[in-house]
């Protein structure tokens, strides 16, 4: 049995019955766990409670078609990682447009073929697999990232870090369907139709400081990996606490240092005495191996400019 199939459960949405009992049986011999829906609401609430690995679903069907589920999927974050593959009839060719419009990946076009259907499900469940390996692998090291459909830009998945930095910056900013910055949006589609794959990054400024979106992988046509890097006050002396092992206060003090500010400047902005913030300094330069404040802030500030890339 192939690793895609070991525990894969597929959802197969379609209202006609023959349809259900030919994929199901099919898929079932094949090592899948298969669920089957016949209309499109039994399908949300069954994505909902199971999150199922890939969804075949139908273009076509009454009071709410294949197009709106998968809307519907897509507009929620908890089922948007879902990979739905279409199924439509051989002559229509715009529900085949429709469907990719709407957040599906692939189609197969009926009278279905099992052995063409398990073909599309093994590759879309080994993409999706890699995909979620990698996203596990960035939540674990606490990176921002997200990744976006090339064509509109609409989020897919977020890291939690990602989340926040959204969730803080985006307050001040336009709006788009996505949930993003219209800029955004447009930076994304320029870089889409324009076929222009150059690293080019996005800046965003809000009043507490700037966010910066870099490609990280833009290679794949179903979606781009974008990072995320906040650039401020709080997360510069935040990054140098962590990268040299600093005190809230050293950090403080490092940070302002590196801004060209002398001891009794540093002391007036924090509110202590110029003796106090050069024994800060003192143990700065201890931890980064300098002697010098020149040395400390170019060391830091390297150090900082060699982390972002």
């Amino acid at each position: 049995m192939p690793d895609e199939q070991q525990n894969a459960v597929v959802l197969i949405v379609d209202d006609i019955p023959d349809t259900l009992a030919l994929l199901h049986d099919s898929l079932v011999e094949s090592g899948y766990t298969v669920l089957v829906a016949n209309n499109g609401q039994k399908a949300l609430q069954i994505s909902q409670k199971v999150s199922p690995d890939i969804i075949l679903l139908d273009a076509v069907m009454p009071e709410m078609d294949g197009f709106e589920v998968c809307r519907a999927l897509k507009n929620d974050l908890n089922t948007r990682h879902i990979p739905v593959i279409f199924m439509t009839g051989l002559t229509e060719s715009e529900h085949v447009v429709a469907g990719f419009s709407a957040g599906g990946i692939d189609y197969v076009t009926k009278p279905l073929s099992p052995v063409e259907v398990l073909a599309r499900l093994n590759t879309h469940l080994r993409n999706s697999r890699v995909l979620n390996q990698t996203q596990g692998a960035l939540d674990a090291f606490g990176q921002a990232a997200i990744a976006v459909l090339p064509e509109t830009g609409k989020i897919i998945w977020q890291t939690p870090l990602a989340r926040e930095l959204l969730d803080k910056y985006m307050k001040e900013s336009e709006q788009s369907m996505s949930g993003l910055p219209d800029v955004f949006v447009d930076w994304v589609s320029q870089l889409h139709l324009g076929g222009d794959k150059r690293l080019r990054p996005l800046t965003v400024h809000c009043s507490s400081g700037k966010l910066i979106f870099s490609p990280a992988d833009i290679q794949n046509d179903e979606q781009w990996l974008i990072i995320l890097r906040e650039e401020s006050e709080t997360a510069q002396i935040e990054a140098l606490k962590a990268i040299f092992n600093l005190t809230k206060r050293e950090s403080e003090v490092l940070h302002w240092i590196m801004l060209g500010k002398t001891d009794k400047s540093i002391s007036e902005i924090l509110g202590t005495s110029p003796r106090t913030v050069n024994k800060h300094t003192e143990h700065i330069f201890e931890k980064l191996g300098v002697e010098t404040r020149t040395s400390a802030a170019t060391v830091a500030a390297n150090k900082l400019r060699s982390l972002r890339g």
